[in-house]
């Protein structure tokens, strides 16, 4: 999303965009599925994370934000929370979270665990207290067996924190377009998403959309060029990591998020407020770049974001059906 770069030129033929690096070397690399992640304690994350037993009134679950079947996020604006409050920030994909190395928007966590542990207690959010989570899944004869499966003895924080990061980390989606493109599949990306993966790298984007999951690991202001208005004034995420630091110069500063599966993870930005990917491009291209894109760059940049879309169980993902943005 956040997307610095100085100017470069406006026009680029499609028919020049491959090879794009001298011996076929990439600034990026594919993604590739964790092999070394304990089969039991996959799978007892991969249960917590759907049960609701995790949240103090045992209606809201990770799920309930990260659906798995679509995009890993909610396709909402914003998340909805503990009693129906809604969450200050739009809930970012959950899928191959364990390749970024800053979590959360403000990039508060460079953990799992630790951001696993402030969604639990976060009284906006799951709003559960360690107790009361504990006693339901000591009562439980399923979690029970579970947790002696996985760790050999009865469920304690450190154990429920570990398996719901292992689970987490499995969450990878490979095999996008991107991907085989990268592996040496040529003929993977046609030529518009050629161009436009060009026109990613030439523009810049790429300066802070880097690493494996493009982006994830950097700061960047949201707004260099161009400050978006606040679209809710009572909603202080827009402040960025300034509600972390107190420093005035984090007001308007983000994580830098990875674009894997974008084009199925609408609406964007931090607060959800543009509901489609071509918009969303275009917003970046003058608050971050400092240009107004031209309708065929905007084209050719959403034709190589849709390249990114992995797969999830052997599945191309996608957004909700029916998606509401409001």
């Amino acid at each position: 999303m956040l997307i610095v770069s100085g100017a470069l030129s406006t026009s680029i033929s499609a028919d020049t965009a491959a090879p794009l690096v001298s011996g076929n070397r990439e600034p990026f690399a594919p993604i590739l599925v964790p092999a070394n992640l304990d089969p039991a304690r996959v799978a007892l994350g991969a249960a917590l994370f759907a049960d609701p037993i995790l949240s103090s009134k045992n209606k809201l679950s990770c799920a309930s934000c990260h659906v798995l079947s679509a995009g890993g996020t909610t396709n909402m604006k914003r998340t909805i929370g503990y009693e129906g409050r809604i969450h200050r920030f739009n809930a970012p994909t959950i899928f191959n979270v364990g390749n970024n190395y800053r979590l959360g928007w403000r990039g508060d966590f460079t953990s799992l665990v630790d951001q696993n542990e402030r969604v639990l207690l976060d009284d906006n959010l799951m709003a559960a207290r360690w107790p009361l989570v504990l006693g339901r899944l000591e009562a439980s004869e399923k979690y029970s067996l579970m947790f002696a499966q996985a760790y050999g003895h009865p469920p304690d924080r450190p154990t429920v924190l570990d398996a719901l990061a292992t689970f987490q980390r499995s969450l990878v989606t490979p095999n996008s377009a991107f991907d085989r493109y990268l592996k040496g599949d040529r003929s993977a990306l046609g030529g518009e998403a050629l161009r436009g993966y060009r026109l990613f790298r030439d523009y810049g984007c790429a300066s802070c959309h880097q690493g494996t999951n493009l982006g994830g690991n950097l700061f960047q202001r949201f707004g260099i060029y161009v400050p978006l208005p606040l679209t809710d004034p009572d909603n202080d995420g827009d402040l960025g990591r300034f509600t972390l630091t107190g420093r005035e110069q984090d007001k308007g500063v983000f994580r830098v998020p990875g674009l894997r599966n974008v084009a199925v993870t609408g609406p964007y930005l931090h607060d959800g407020r543009v509901a489609t990917l071509p918009e969303a491009v275009a917003i970046m291209g003058e608050s971050q770049l400092g240009r107004r894109l031209n309708p065929t760059d905007v084209q050719s940049l959403v034709a190589f974001l849709e390249s990114l879309t992995g797969e999830y169980n052997g599945k191309k993902l996608q957004a909700l059906p029916d998606t509401d943005h409001d």
